[in-house]
């Protein structure tokens, strides 16, 4: 009896050897790496979905927040970490962007990453100060013609996406204006509260308690639909201008290499999480919508992202740095 069940121990323990290390996938803590400070969006987002993941694995998920260079110390971190499963990327348009803002870009969107779930996505809002005459989108394209370099809209930050949606609007609409660069959402809202610069395209996060209050004028949103945040106010298509789409992606990645079975129940659990009555509640006011995307549909999503920054890049002849 003692040689049969140590016959069957070595088995086992040979047997245990050999499985694939998917198989016992989290049997330690996974770092959730975040390439911005932390209180940020992206912050936020990888803050829900970590506690969530944490419940449901049984293991810690933690955030760490790694700041620098428009978000690529961080995200050039990941892609040099082990694709085990115990790295993950939350990563907002920057990185869709950096690849053609950035002469060079410390990683490769496409060699370096395996895109896992579009979590969410943060519509740009077009605001004004509620003491611009213009009250729709149309309206203010109509007063800044009239009145050529008269306006300054405040950008969150050089290569974000609120500033390549100012970028593509004065270059499709063929708009003169000057475009002030702040340091972030909020001191680009700050700005336009203060009337410093009188209008901006932000990411809708810090304005939405603004304009429910009115001290900030809501023109329109540049996604396809209206925010959940703030139903009220328009699409730019629907107020008539075409060709402007942005939005701010929160989107999660893990290093290439990383098991399918582990990006596939990572992928799984993020839809689970985003749909999540008492996640939603806290996403909503907070301007994020929802999404929860496949693997292969985000892997789509990135890639039409990329080329579409790179064509604004381009057509605005906005310099690499």
């Amino acid at each position: 009896m003692r040689l049969i069940a140590k016959v069957l121990a070595a088995c086992a323990a040979l047997c245990a050897a050999h499985l694939p290390a998917s198989a016992s996938w989290p049997d330690h803590p996974v770092k959730i790496i975040v390439p911005f400070a932390a209180g940020g969006p992206t912050d936020v987002m990888a803050r829900l979905l970590a506690a969530k993941m944490s419940e449901k694995f049984g293991k810690q998920f933690f955030v760490e927040d790694q700041p620098g260079a428009g978000g690529n110390i961080g995200t050039a971190n990941v892609a040099r970490s082990a694709g085990d499963g115990y790295t993950i990327l939350v990563a907002s348009s920057s990185f869709v962007v950096n690849p053609s803002f950035y002469k060079n870009c410390p990683y490769d969107p496409y060699k370096d990453f395996v895109p896992v779930s579009l979590a969410a996505i943060t519509p740009n809002i077009l605001i004004v100060n509620p003491s611009v005459p213009a009250k729709t989108a149309k309206e203010f394209i109509d007063l800044i013609k009239k009145k050529p370099n008269t306006v300054t809209f405040a950008s969150p930050g050089l290569g974000t996406t609120p500033h390549l949606a100012t970028e593509l609007f004065k270059t499709v609409y063929h708009l003169d204006f000057a475009i002030a660069a702040y340091r972030g959402g909020g001191p680009a809202a700050q700005a336009v509260l203060a009337n410093e610069a009188p209008a901006s395209f932000v990411a809708l996060t810090p304005t939405t308690q603004f304009v429910k209050i009115g001290k900030l004028r809501a023109l329109a949103v540049t996604t396809k639909k209206r925010s959940l945040a703030l139903p009220d106010v328009p699409t730019l298509a629907e107020a008539g201008i075409t060709g402007q789409d942005s939005e701010t992606m929160q989107g999660v990645f893990v290093p290439k290499g990383t098991p399918k079975e582990i990006v596939d129940a990572l992928q799984k659990e993020i839809a689970l999480i985003v749909a999540m009555p008492d996640v939603k509640a806290k996403m909503i006011p907070l301007g994020f919508d929802p999404v929860g995307s496949t693997s292969a549909d985000f892997a789509q999503y990135v890639k039409s992202e990329i080329e579409k920054w790179k064509k604004v890049i381009a057509d605005a002849h906005i310099k690499q740095i």
